[in-house]
């Protein structure tokens, strides 16, 4: 299948042409800057042409990831051009516009999906992702998409372009509208953030990480979200009323009415029990992986940066506040523990194995008669650092006392050193090694 992404260079766009190039299929990108194309084009494995009528001509598929303000533009552009029995997508933040205009200006015989992947590039796979989709009519493409995006394990919604554009101002116009205020407001006050943080409780500390996460993204994607979508100056218009309402039952020093707004507004939120058992878990989150690393001081961990996914393996030779320190083959690394995650033993195994050569090594002990080859076998195995572990032979006869055998087993490690253990495993099971 031929897909290409028109803006597949930058954003959203190039994390969908990665992830579809990774998945087999035949992807083109497009882009303005030629330079920036040919450079991305390389780095994912696609092509790259700066023809954005030539690139969907030749499609299957085409996906427009291009910013807010130029979707109808592009539209209008490459609609005339699509092959009959393709299909077009756009995944923007607003659906009713682009709805219309791909229903005006597609010919005949062209499928559209109008959809919204609720996620950013910086997520490492579809699992457990909100993938919005606002299907006009549900031609054979439809359920090709819901099938694809259902076995990569992301939870699809499917709702009409109005519905969508309705619950967006909610969910992306009110939120970052209201968390770029709070930004604004404690920069106009001149307030240390760092300093604050020291003052702060757990549920501070996590709204601040949410605000500078929204008003980290790309200001004009925020403001095209904002100027887009119809029912933001409703939403706005709300907003503001409600604030100069609240201001004013606490200039007024109206306790009674203040309360009552209060409680009526924890009300409509529903399931307040389970709100906080959810915001108790991302607090504990914020925790559980520093009290892990605490407990490693000098020992062997593996921290996978979150962004890059590169993998630093060395002993936790310190820990502060925001750094942890691995000593690594005498070379001193300093990891921002806010970039970081914790390998689990089995990662850090499997990483091990996946990255390091393996040595193989045969070893024989006789033990009494009435031993399990197979359950020596298996503790060996669960041995911390063997990969494998296997019995390659029983033999009892010449040489070997009367009621006794020897067992060979061959197993397979990173770390020759642990060859050690597993001769002092086998002596602990009454073997004698020969």
């Amino acid at each position: 299948m031929k897909i290409s992404i028109i803006g597949g260079t930058k954003g959203l766009g190039n994390w969908i042409a990665n992830f579809l190039k990774n998945k087999g299929f035949n992807v083109t990108i497009t882009g303005r800057n030629r330079i920036d194309g040919e450079n991305v084009s390389k780095r994912l494995g696609v092509k790259y042409t700066p023809d954005n009528i030539k690139a969907a001509s030749q499609a299957d598929l085409v996906i427009l990831s291009v910013p807010i303000g130029v979707t109808t533009e592009t539209i209008r552009e490459i609609a005339p051009y699509l092959k009959e029995g393709s299909l077009i997508m756009d995944v923007t933040s607003v659906k009713e516009e682009p709805t219309s205009v791909m229903n005006e200006c597609t010919p005949k015989g062209v499928e559209i999906l109008p959809s919204h992947p609720m996620f950013g590039p910086r997520i490492r796979s579809l699992d457990g992702q909100v993938v919005v989709l606002t299907p006009v009519k549900r031609g054979k493409w439809y359920q090709k998409v819901l099938d694809f995006l259902e076995a990569e394990n992301a939870r699809v919604i499917v709702t009409t372009p109005q519905t969508h554009d309705k619950m967006m101002s909610i969910v992306q116009g009110l939120t970052h509208f209201s968390y770029i205020c709070i930004a604004s407001t404690i920069e106009k006050l001149q307030i240390d953030i760092k300093e604050s943080r020291n003052f702060a409780s757990p549920v501070y500390s996590l709204m601040l990480d949410m605000i500078a996460r929204i008003v980290a993204q790309n200001p004009y994607l925020c403001y095209s979200i904002q100027t887009h979508n119809g029912y933001i100056q409703e939403t706005h218009e709300a907003f503001l009323q409600t604030f100069k309402e609240l201001k004013e039952m606490i200039s007024e020093g109206n306790e009674k009415e203040f309360v009552g707004a209060m409680s009526s507004a924890a009300k409509h939120l529903d399931d307040l029990e389970a709100a906080l058992g959810r915001s108790d878990k991302a607090i504990s989150a914020l925790t559980e992986e520093i009290r892990l690393l605490k407990d490693s001081v000098g020992e062997e961990v593996g921290l996978r940066h979150i962004y890059s996914g590169k993998i630093h393996i060395g002993i936790l030779k310190d820990l502060t506040p925001n750094f942890a320190i691995l000593d690594q083959d005498k070379k001193e690394i300093k990891l921002k523990l806010s970039n970081v995650e914790v390998l689990s033993d089995v990662e850090l195994l499997k990483w091990k194995i996946e990255s390091f050569p393996k040595k193989t090594y045969d070893v024989s002990a006789v033990f009494p008669d009435n031993c399990d080859p197979e359950v020596i076998s298996n503790t060996i195995k669960s041995l911390k650092g063997v990969v494998t572990s296997s019995v390659l032979g029983i033999y009892s006869g010449n040489q070997i006392t009367l009621g006794k055998k020897s067992v060979t087993i061959r197993y397979s490690v990173i770390d020759p050193n642990i060859r050690h253990e597993v001769e002092n495993l086998l002596k602990g099971f009454g073997g004698l090694i020969r």
